[in-house]
């Protein structure tokens, strides 16, 4: 494998082989040695690339390009007409007035990496162990979806507090790039873990607010299981989001992980049975008992929880302490989404969901709810324990059926069957694709090393930033 070129800001001329470069992939070694992971080509090479740019992330702050002057402005054009008389000119650093020169334009900031592959392939371990070894305090790690969460919030409470509109006054407000300009100054580099466009929402804001972020300097580093050319395949008004990608192209390196392995399937010792069928003679009963064992450990009682996600109140009517025992439609038969998921994540280490269906196409909206709360159950280490209706690996049925609303709402947009079956809204293709990493996901969940890193019992606390 090639070495892509860092380029951009550098702040000396040292060989991108230097002692922290080697520090990181030294760790990936010695965990190799051990024998906590298995020796991986691919890993170790993009790994090697991710530590140049971690070297140049050392010294590296965006706050060059938060500060440059913006040239078509009346007041800066002056400010520039001030700085060119020389009793205004400053003479720091035993620089002459007479021989001061128009300050150099910012080199351009370095590019980051969009890394993209198979499920299981080790693509988040990997962008983990890069972020924790960049010594730069401006960084932040986030969940995509947390992060587009925190995004549309920012865009609300913005639009909020305008000024109501007079009578026959109009005017049009975009928050999309002050609330980028909020985000460039509170980090440099942001890590986004499994990134994705599903929502319509999000695709149409994405260009604006990326462009933005980019030309401030922000570097961006990313994991996904599509390649750029493949986000928000099929989605509606997909001609306005190609743009984007364009733009992720041009400020990311696109690095592939595919080995073929996916790792989170390989033997690790597991947890005890945390997978029940619904056919097994007393299943529920074991998951009662398993319920009493770990309540016995909370210093609380057993009964209602009421959380309040954004104003709203999500009721879970059987808790106990950081235990939470639901059912599959008490947690994706409403319509809740990431953010409630989100809080559930912060409040509970163990949940345990009974009676999930064989998830097929007439239950699309809960498949994508229930692919959005593993996501981040596993991206915050919430331990799980289901009942359900198949086999993991047969819990997701991808049967060709229609769907009344479905139908309805290609009538009401006028789009024919044949542009309808193009659209991912009509298909289960992205639940599918989706389906594949809650899969690997679940696995993993299952292991005794899993179970062990969610325990907040002795007051651990799994964080991402």
């Amino acid at each position: 494998m090639g070495f892509v070129v860092i380029s951009g800001y550098t702040s000396s001329t040292k060989s991108p082989f230097t002692c922290a470069t080697c520090k990181t992939v030294a760790h990936y070694d010695s965990l190799v040695q051990r024998g906590s992971l298995k020796e991986d080509v691919q890993q170790r090479g993009i790994l090697q690339q991710l530590a140049q740019l971690q070297e140049t992330l050392k010294n590296y702050c965006n706050s060059i390009y938060l500060k440059t002057p913006r040239l078509n402005s009346k007041d800066d054009n002056t400010k520039l007409q001030r700085d060119k008389d020389p009793s205004l000119r400053n003479t720091e650093c035993g620089v002459s007035p007479e021989k001061e020169e128009p300050s150099a334009p910012p080199p351009p900031p370095p590019r980051g990496f969009y890394i993209y592959g198979d499920v299981g392939t080790g693509k988040t371990m990997l962008m983990d162990m890069f972020y924790s070894h960049v010594e730069n305090g401006r960084k932040k790690r986030v969940h995509f979806n947390g992060f587009m969460l925190d995004i549309h919030k920012r865009i609300h409470r913005r639009k909020q507090s305008l000024p109501n509109r007079r009578l026959g006054k109009m005017f049009t407000y975009d928050p999309i790039s002050p609330v980028a300009m909020e985000i460039s100054n509170e980090a440099c580099l942001l890590c986004f873990d499994e990134f994705q466009v599903t929502d319509i929402a999000d695709a149409m804001i994405l260009k604006q607010l990326f462009e933005t972020l980019f030309k401030t300097g922000v570097v961006v580093v990313a994991t996904s299981n599509r390649p750029p050319d493949d986000l928000y395949k099929n989605g509606l008004q997909r001609d306005t989001f190609l743009p984007f990608i364009d733009v992720l192209k041009e400020r990311c390196h696109t690095l592939c992980l595919d080995s073929g392995m996916d790792y989170r399937r390989m033997d690790k010792p597991a947890a005890g049975k945390l997978y029940y069928l619904t056919t097994e003679p007393d299943a529920e009963a074991f998951m009662d008992a398993l319920f009493d064992e770990l309540a016995l450990r909370q210093r609380s009682a057993t009964g209602p929880r009421v959380l309040t996600v954004q104003g709203r109140n999500v009721t879970l009517e059987k808790t106990c302490g950081s235990i939470a025992d639901c059912t599959f439609n008490e947690l994706c038969g409403a319509p809740r989404g990431a953010s409630d998921y989100l809080e559930m994540a912060q409040v509970f280490d163990t949940v345990f969901i009974r009676h999930v269906p064989m998830l097929t196409l007439t239950l699309k909206d809960q498949a994508r709810r229930f692919i959005t709360l593993i996501d981040n159950f596993y991206d915050n280490k919430v331990r799980v324990v289901l009942l359900a209706a198949a086999p993991l690996d047969r819990l997701f049925v991808h049967s060709r059926g229609e769907d009344e609303r479905d139908r309805q709402l290609l009538d009401d947009l006028g789009l024919s069957g044949a542009a309808g079956e193009r659209l991912s809204l009509f298909t289960a293709d992205e639940e599918i694709f989706a389906f594949q990493r809650t899969v690997s996901r679940l696995t993993e969940m299952q292991t005794e090393m899993y179970w062990v890193q969610g325990d907040r019992s002795n007051g651990k606390r799994h964080a991402n930033t």
